[in-house]
């Protein structure tokens, strides 16, 4: 009975997304409540950043997807990007694990929310069947995680690219691979296969690449709870001289339950960390830190071939409004 339900949800789901493929008229925004501080653009694209969500709508879920939605409408959004820690407490267990209606599909109904979702993967996600999320790309539309980690390349504008990498973090701490009893899988994964791969990707010489941005669940650096975590530390002494090898713009991350941004000194890249999507805990500040809130929430992009806009939005009961700006300009 419990797969026939889950069936028909998925019936409905999928007509529902089939039905919302057609971009709307950028004209009907006109329609929609314009927020003066959210800035459209006319030539590139716009994407969520979202993290540590998925708990079946409690905590503050629905207020922020609510305002996902929003925002999406506004901005004419192109994709979201998950940076992991999907499904609370323990992942999904299967493709028909409810946690996809009660945690997801129920959840970011609005229908530009069902453009094309790259997803990450969190610690939380790895104590459940991490091939499950994999396998959950066959189902969905708009759920897209090949592999454990993979590339995208996005046209930004006209011969202008984006050049997107989901990497997983979690292999790489050492916490995890001497927990491997809770954090199901992790030691059969090769890091330094990954490695290589990241090396591989972001050494590609290729003109039309004009953005690179990574995403992956384990921040470089906090002002958070994880300040002085070693896991902390482990992340940004492997990953921070890779990507300050190949000029990388943007690391967009979660972890904590909060919406940081920090760019260290006489650094190129900016660390962009959206996990405020449920749950919150404090912050508070590192050395380069530009903004910290703890407040339920996201983080918007816009995204030309000259600049790269992120907007900080704050849920509040009934609405929303964008609490931060930062630039990163060509």
């Amino acid at each position: 009975m419990k797969k026939l339900v889950f069936g028909l949800f998925l019936l409905l789901t999928t007509f529902n997304q089939a039905s919302g493929q057609e971009r709307p008229d950028a004209s009907l925004n006109e329609m929609v409540k314009q927020h003066p501080k959210l800035k459209t653009i006319d030539d590139g694209v716009s994407f969520l950043a979202i993290g540590d969500f998925g708990r079946h709508g409690a905590f503050t879920q629905k207020e922020v997807a609510r305002d996902m939605g929003a925002v999406a409408e506004q901005l004419d959004l192109n994709f979201t990007v998950s940076v992991g820690d999907n499904f609370y407490p323990t992942g999904v267990q299967s493709t028909q694990d409810y946690q996809w209606i009660s945690s997801f599909e129920s959840i970011y109904t609005h229908h530009l929310l069902h453009e094309p979702w790259y997803v990450a993967l969190g610690n939380h996600d790895y104590e459940g069947n991490v091939q499950a999320q994999i396998d959950y790309s066959n189902v969905s539309r708009r759920w897209e995680m090949p592999a454990r980690y993979f590339e995208k390349l996005i046209e930004v504008d006209k011969g202008v690219f984006l050049q997107l990498l989901v990497i997983d973090t979690n292999p790489f701490i050492t916490k995890y691979q001497k927990e491997s009893d809770k954090y199901l899988g992790i030691n059969d994964q090769d890091h330094a296969k990954q490695i290589a791969w990241i090396h591989e990707k972001l050494g590609v010489k290729n003109e039309k690449i004009k953005w690179r941005i990574v995403v992956g669940h384990h921040p470089l650096y906090s002002g958070g709870k994880r300040k002085e975590y070693k896991d902390t530390q482990e992340i940004d002494q492997l990953l921070s001289p890779i990507l300050a090898q190949y000029q990388v713009d943007a690391y967009i991350t979660g972890h904590e339950h909060d919406l940081q941004i920090i760019k260290k000194p006489n650094t190129k890249v900016t660390q962009y960390l959206s996990g405020a999507g449920s749950e919150l805990r404090e912050t508070g500040t590192t050395t380069g830190t530009l903004f910290a809130e703890s407040v339920p929430g996201f983080m918007v992009f816009t995204l030309t071939k000259n600049q790269l806009t992120a907007y900080v939005i704050q849920s509040n009961k009934t609405d929303f409004d964008v609490i931060y700006t930062h630039h990163i300009n060509k």
